[in-house]
């Protein structure tokens, strides 16, 4: 069994966020099971910490944090798209696929290798029609949990 080694570990309402980061670049933020916080071990972990926080008390905070480059051409451009999406406010999947000239299958994919949610707020994106759809490829459970508390801290949840 292959364990994550978290440079931080943030405790939210029903989850924790997990930080990866070497000395220059956040590499991944993960979604977890609610569990007590993890001391920052970096300085850039002390700042990504700062800023989960500073969101989670107020989510109209901006990020920003250094990303490692990742995912593909296709990927980075839907990533672009969610970023863009503003506070307060959901697009579907159907939209950015549209709005991307592809499929809103291949949106929900890229979505869900988002390595920077929060950051990169693919809880944003929801289903046609107002449901939550899937959320870090999961289509229930305790991530859609998540999502849902996501869009209601930012007053966006659809109705």
């Amino acid at each position: 069994m292959n364990t994550v080694h978290y440079q931080a570990i943030v405790a939210a309402p029903g989850f924790a966020l997990g930080v990866q980061c070497n000395a220059d670049e956040i590499t991944a933020i993960d979604f977890l099971e609610p569990r007590p916080e993890l001391a920052p071990e970096t300085p850039l972990a002390v700042e990504a910490v700062r800023q989960l926080h500073a969101y989670l008390a107020d989510p109209s905070f901006e990020f920003g944090l250094p990303l490692r480059p990742a995912g593909t051409h296709f990927q980075r451009r839907v990533w672009a798209e969610i970023a863009a999406i503003p506070l307060g406010q959901t697009h579907t999947y159907g939209q950015l696929a549209k709005n991307l000239k592809n499929a809103p299958r291949a949106v929900g994919q890229a979505c869900g290798a988002n390595p920077y949610p929060l950051v990169v707020p693919c809880h944003r994106v929801i289903a046609t029609g107002g449901g939550l759809g899937g959320f870090n490829r999961q289509g229930g459970g305790f991530l859609l949990d998540v999502k849902r508390w996501l869009l209601t801290h930012e007053n966006c949840l659809p109705g």
